[in-house]
């Protein structure tokens, strides 16, 4: 079957990659996972051997026939759909639990995807995902590391994530440009612990990272929250003035939301 660059394509061959991939989402006895691009089904072959159902989400046409003929025997259901229109609450009521995710993502929509599955948190358990190392390295990232940013915020406010392993170009066909990293999500979001209403929050956080080099301070101004009441609320939550969004901890800007969202 041909290589259809714009579907960002890069198939997964190392078969050591696949193992661990699967290891990483857990005893999957009885459970349905859900499967993000699958492809020519490495790692659904695996998945299928091991979990009570697979649902393989394939957005080529021609490779979701391929993967309903390989797999017509066996516990795997074939949607030929974006995984953006995907519905992960109804798979999840189907399922009577929430899901377990696993993929090899597009690089040109991994971010959406990500943001899909965060939207989706209700339904997911965990998720072992394979993405651009840099993309991963964003996710994963700790406060006030080179890499930390809204993406990192963002996703770790839906649960903690860990990269796992990295693999080389070698080990797919054809070899993408990149290095691809492995993590894990574990789906557990923090918005009522932290006090948080979750649109109002990424709301913020869009706000308060929109310019990396300017200051947390300068960054809502231009949002249009009045200096004095940006000062006021910074000096409340105890930031410095000075300080900057990718410097700080969820809970920080958590206090900051409060203070400026007090009424």
């Amino acid at each position: 079957m041909p290589h259809k660059p714009k579907l960002g394509q890069n198939f997964l061959v190392d078969a050591g990659a696949v193992a661990r991939i699967v290891a990483a989402l857990g005893d999957l006895a009885g459970r349905t996972v859900v499967e993000i691009g699958p492809g020519r089904g490495a790692i659904t072959d695996a998945l299928a051997a091991r979990a009570g159902h697979v649902v393989a989400i394939e957005f080529d046409r021609e490779l979701a026939a391929g993967l309903r003929q390989r797999f017509a025997a066996e516990r795997v259901t074939v949607a030929q759909q974006d995984a953006l229109q995907f519905d992960f609450a109804a798979a999840a009521a189907h399922a009577g639990e929430r899901l377990r995710v696993a993929g090899n993502l597009p690089y040109y929509i991994t971010s959406p995807i990500l943001l899909k599955l965060a939207a989706s948190h209700a339904a997911l358990d965990l998720a072992v995902l394979m993405v651009q190392r840099e993309v991963a390295e964003r996710v994963t990232a700790a406060p006030g590391s080179r890499d930390y940013g809204l993406l990192s915020v963002t996703a770790q406010l839906y649960g903690p994530a860990e990269p796992l392993f990295t693999l080389p170009p070698s080990a797919f066909s054809p070899p993408p440009k990149v290095h691809s990293t492995v993590f894990r999500w574990r789906f557990a979001p923090r918005f009522v612990e932290l006090g948080l209403d979750e649109n109002g929050f990424l709301r913020f956080l869009r706000q308060a990272f929109a310019q990396k080099r300017k200051t947390l301070g300068n960054n809502l101004r231009a949002a249009g929250v009045a200096p004095a009441a940006a000062a006021a609320a910074l000096a409340s939550a105890g930031i410095e003035a000075q300080a900057r969004a990718e410097a700080l901890p969820v809970e920080a800007l958590a206090a900051l939301w409060r203070e400026l969202n007090k009424e």
